[in-house]
């Protein structure tokens, strides 16, 4: 019912005026996000996806409902992956996918009214709830794609955060330093356990000096996961040497019961590094 080359065809041909309208009006006063950019290049991007999005979305009144949505999933995936639009909040994109919704509904108004009553009212309502209906799908596939890249950012991220907190620097004779520095949860721990036994055997490490001399306070959760770390490196042939302990550290480490006896014990970094033949 919704399917008409006409209206399709006049569609088509104020695309492009679509888009410098929909710009023109656009609130380039956000705090945050691609609709605020003053960037030549972002903004000629911003046009072109969003006269992309127009070109793709007119094939509605052209294509049958089905395979429509196959042609649309590429540019949906594209948007929400795209780092401009990853960088600005999910509010800001709904609120411009209304705005558009909005222009589409008042341009089949005035393809109506140049065509006088050629069209019953119910053909004219099935292209008002089309409209509708492919922006509700559209929103809802690029939240969820949205969502999803974003979360694969975070987790690439958080393994940055990861590799970096947990600096395994080689020494001389296959000995190496991990330095720890802010205070240690239990997140924190259960990544410095997996990190550092995976870097220790990269490294061929067989002495590892743990120095604590930067952290604050560990929780009772990451001091279990040091006392595995030690543990397991203990399994694996590495001494282990700990420096730097704070007292209340110290007094933690001991209500827990750590393995002391199967580390080296130093009050400095300095001291613990001296050992080394």
């Amino acid at each position: 019912m919704h399917v008409n080359k006409e209206l399709y065809s006049f569609l088509l041909g104020v695309a492009a005026q679509l888009t410098e309208d929909w710009y023109a009006t656009l609130n380039k006063s956000d705090s945050t996000g691609v609709y605020s950019s003053t960037d030549p290049k972002v903004i000629k991007k911003l046009k072109q996806q969003n006269n992309e999005f127009h070109l793709r979305f007119f094939q509605v009144f052209d294509t049958e409902e089905r395979e429509f949505f196959k042609q649309l999933g590429d540019w949906i995936e594209e948007i929400g992956q795209d780092e401009q639009h990853l960088n600005t909040p999910i509010y800001f994109i709904l609120r411009e996918f209304f705005r558009t919704q909005e222009q589409y509904l008042d341009y089949i108004d005035r393809f109506v009214k140049l065509h006088g009553d050629q069209y019953t009212q119910e053909e004219i309502n099935s292209w008002y709830r089309i409209v509708v209906k492919v922006f509700s799908e559209v929103m809802e596939r690029f939240t969820e794609a949205n969502h999803r890249y974003a979360n694969k950012i975070m987790k690439a991220q958080q393994a940055t955060i990861n590799e970096l907190s947990t600096p395994i620097i080689s020494l001389k004779d296959n000995t190496a330093l991990l330095p720890l520095i802010g205070d240690i949860d239990t997140a924190r721990g259960m990544s410095l356990l997996e990190n550092t036994l995976q870097k220790c055997a990269e490294k061929n490490v067989t002495r590892l000096f743990i120095d604590l001399s930067g952290v604050h306070s560990i929780d009772r959760g990451s001091a279990h996961q040091l006392s595995q770390l030690i543990e397991s490196l203990h399994l694996i042939g590495i001494q282990t040497t700990l420096s730097g302990l704070r007292p209340e550290i110290a007094m933690t480490a001991v209500k827990l019961q750590l393995p002391f006896d199967k580390v080296t014990i130093k009050s400095t970094l300095a001291q613990a590094i001296s050992t080394i033949k």
